[in-house]
């Protein structure tokens, strides 16, 4: 068995050129606050290159991501609850 990285997906960060959009997976990470957490991930699987060693990197990601979309879900119930009180 190969512990090389599979072809097609390369774990390490690419580095955005000026005129390249940017991915829209890399907005909304960057949008959530969980960017740090993110790129963690993608630093040990570089290292790595076997996810099992970087279960902390990607439990901090997870819980990150859990309390971003709780959060989000609370404004959206807000705004919601606004909206409404206003007809």
């Amino acid at each position: 068995m190969s512990t090389s990285v599979p072809h097609g997906h390369t774990w390490a960060r690419q580095v955005k050129k000026e005129d390249e959009e940017e991915d829209p997976l890399d907005q909304l990470i960057s949008r959530s606050g969980c960017a740090a957490s993110h790129y963690a991930v993608q630093e040990c699987m570089a290292q790595n290159q076997d996810w099992r060693q970087c279960q902390p990197q990607v439990q901090a990601f997870r819980d990150c991501m859990s309390e971003q979309q709780t959060r989000r879900r609370e404004e959206l119930q807000k705004k919601k609850e606004q909206a409404g009180a206003h007809h």
